[in-house]
């Protein structure tokens, strides 16, 4: 069985997209892993909703999820992503808001915890050190925990002293799953964090036993000029092209 991991799609339909058209090339899988923040910053909330609700696919939810729908106060988002949560508020249909409020915190697929910012914290905590994969690894019972949130791919490999040690995923990279607890994060869809601006994601094989990393170009001036278009952040718009 395959199955494709994403997170943070954040409203942008061009990335999503691309991201589904290359999953179809490759063949195709089962279902999709969605680790939440499919709304958010991006202009287009409502058809990215409707686009992964069409895919057989589990989901948690993330921060902006919860923040478009009352959830959660924006007092603690920095200003532009304030704005654009606002906004995206508007744009969600009453289905969208019943979907939304559906989604769970934690869900374990076989060997898997997803999560979107941790295990610990699902909707908060951005998991980007030694020290606070280590401490997160309590929380999960599983072989393998997936999250979100921070934006950047990465993996951290945790030893049997209980240590965990970072390393970065780059594309078409293979991580061969064993004995060792991973936490991995398979970058973001709608807005990379890690200076390159091209949509990332994972597909993971259980007959291999590999989760391997994808980074995919998108349109990126049409899903600028879709922002432009409706009057979000310029800051959110420009920083699509550096990927950060």
């Amino acid at each position: 069985m395959r199955y494709a991991i994403i997170a943070d799609i954040h409203a942008n339909l061009a990335a999503f997209t691309a991201v589904l058209e290359d999953i179809e090339s490759r063949g195709g899988v089962e279902a999709l892993w969605c680790l939440g923040d499919i709304v958010g910053y991006g202009p287009d909330p409502h058809r990215c909703l409707e686009l992964l609700r069409q895919q057989e696919h589990i989901c948690v939810v993330g921060n902006h999820d919860w923040a478009a729908i009352g959830r959660i106060d924006t007092a603690y988002f920095n200003p532009a992503a304030a704005e654009a949560c606002q906004w995206t508020a508007h744009q969600l249909t009453p289905g969208d808001r019943q979907y939304l409020e559906s989604l769970p915190l934690l869900l374990e697929p076989g060997d898997f915890t997803l999560a979107h910012g941790s295990p610990r914290e699902p909707i908060r905590e951005y998991i980007q050190s030694d020290v606070s994969a280590r401490e997160n690894l309590a929380y999960f019972k599983t072989s393998f925990c997936l999250v979100g949130h921070s934006h950047v791919p990465f993996v951290f490999e945790c030893d049997e002293s209980g240590q965990a040690h970072f390393g970065a995923l780059d594309g078409d990279t293979v991580l061969k799953l064993a004995e060792k607890r991973l936490i991995i994060n398979p970058g973001g869809v709608g807005q990379p964090r890690d200076g390159d601006p091209r949509a990332g994601y994972a597909i993971y094989d259980s007959e291999a036993c590999s989760v391997t990393h994808y980074r995919i170009p998108y349109d990126i001036a049409a899903t600028q000029f879709r922002m432009r278009e409706y009057g979000l952040p310029e800051s959110l718009v420009k920083r699509l092209s550096f990927g950060w």
